[in-house]
């Protein structure tokens, strides 16, 4: 007789005991790991023939089953990285009134935002298990819930079903950008909220995300990183029309509201009645040298210089000019108090060509790409210089094994220019062979050839690279 051969075996993956719940939070993918119950059903060929005899058919061992932990049911795990579709407070915390596509609050753009800086202010930290206070998870599908007021955690493979797809010309602030890998989501499935335009080529945008290390907003070029491709631009669906402002006041022309509408209203992306109406306020205060006939009718940098200039002209400095308009630059315009803007030379940049940054990071075209904060630990345009050319620091940090800022800002500044398609993920502070092969890319396309174009950036690479 032929001795029967047993095998270690899976139970069936709908089991919804806390381990298995766990085992498919963790390792969705893993089948290292098996069920405590599946380590006693292993039998021996040897012993169950003997102790049965010849002829004799062992009979199944049956598998106890564990009952059901609590906040887990069976079918509802779903396997992503940005952890699993969730009521508010946690998965053992209170269930909310709906967790369909159905249950959709209104909200307008500037809530959406506002909440999207709340995390970045409290300097949310990732996780794919944490939930904050206010009862999201700290994932960037959770954080993009927690933004659109949802009544419970999503992730990336259901936040389409709350949203309208939309073209990259239709973005505004609030809006998403989203990739869902559905046939692994491991593979790079991720979400950002869409925080306004950086440049009038539309290549760069300031993308509101939860990422390790904490939340973040951070300018980032179109659509993203690295798989640029795969994002698609979502709208939600319940978003309020940014037509709905403030009561109008006293008008400062006919049938203009007088009250400050918010921060959100102005900025990259911002594409409402009262960017027009501020450029007529600036207009008529001395700005209409900044303005051609036709200036378009979304905010753009002549907006921010404009501003600016009016702010300048009052006398003010620092975060107090830096081009957007506030509570105190609206009230004296509206109210027509104040200073007019004055000659051109009293509202030009400071004499070097450079801009002071604003609070938000943003500068105009033509500033110096180099001038970043101070925390970045990236040398100013205004500071020294290596080999005549301002800002770079030196061919010692473009060796195996140095880590430092510059690496992150020479990366982004590749990605920006379209040299990137080596890197796998966003540019950091490490330089590794990705970084070389894309600098070389960089120094092929200058005509270079040889020990000339090695993928290390000299001061030469980098004049243009920045130019």
């Amino acid at each position: 007789m032929v001795t029967p051969v047993f095998e270690e075996f899976d139970p069936a993956n709908d089991c919804d005991c806390p381990g298995c719940a766990r085992r498919l939070r963790v390792l969705p993918f893993s089948r290292a790991v098996r069920h405590p119950a599946a380590r006693r059903v292993v039998i021996v060929a040897a012993a169950a023939f003997a102790a049965l005899g010849t002829g004799h058919v062992a009979p199944a061992l049956a598998t106890p089953h564990v009952p059901p932990g609590p906040g887990v049911s069976a079918g509802q795990e779903v396997s992503t990285p940005q952890g699993h579709r969730a009521p508010l407070y946690g998965r053992s915390g209170r269930p909310p009134k709906s967790t369909g596509a159905e249950a959709m609050p209104e909200t307008t753009r500037a809530e959406i935002i506002n909440r999207a800086k709340k995390w970045i202010d409290a300097k949310v930290p990732y996780s794919m298990a944490a939930y904050w206070s206010d009862g999201y998870r700290q994932d960037c599908s959770g954080y993009v819930s927690m933004a659109w007021g949802l009544p419970g955690n999503e992730w990336t493979g259901s936040l389409d079903r709350f949203g309208e797809r939309i073209t990259k010309e239709e973005l505004q602030p609030g809006d998403i950008l989203l990739f869902h890998n559905p046939s692994n989501p491991e593979r790079g499935s991720h979400v950002v909220i869409f925080g306004g335009w950086k440049d009038y080529t539309h290549t760069k945008y300031l993308a509101y995300e939860q990422t390790p290390p904490r939340t973040r907003g951070k300018a980032t070029p179109y659509a993203y990183w690295s798989r640029s491709d795969r994002y698609i631009p979502y709208r939600y669906k319940g978003i309020k029309s940014d037509t709905e402002g403030p009561k109008p006041g006293r008008p400062s022309a006919p049938g203009a509201p007088t009250a400050y509408p918010g921060a959100a209203y102005f900025g990259p992306g911002a594409h409402n009645k009262y960017v027009i109406q501020l450029r007529q306020m600036l207009v008529a205060r001395g700005a209409g040298r900044y303005y051609t006939p036709d200036p378009g009718p979304g905010w753009s940098d002549v907006d921010r210089q404009a501003t600016r200039a009016f702010q300048l002209a009052q006398g003010w400095k620092g975060k107090g000019a830096d081009g957007l308009p506030g509570p105190r630059t609206w009230q004296l315009l509206v109210s027509g108090k104040g200073k007019n803007i004055g000659p051109a030379e009293a509202s030009d940049p400071d004499e070097d060509g450079v801009w002071d940054l604003t609070p938000d990071g943003l500068l105009p075209p033509t500033a110096a790409v180099f001038s970043q904060p101070a925390s970045a630990g990236v040398s100013d345009s205004r500071g020294p210089s290596s080999h005549g050319v301002q800002g770079y620091p030196g061919r010692a940090m473009f060796r195996p094994g140095a880590s430092s800022a510059y690496v992150t800002q020479l990366g982004e500044q590749l990605v920006t220019k379209g040299f990137g398609k080596y890197y796998t993920a966003e540019p950091g502070p490490d330089w590794d062979e990705e970084d070389r092969r894309n600098v070389e890319d960089f120094q092929r396309a200058q005509g270079w050839r040889g020990g000339a174009a090695n993928g290390m950036p000299g001061p030469e690479t980098w004049r243009r690279l920045f130019s």
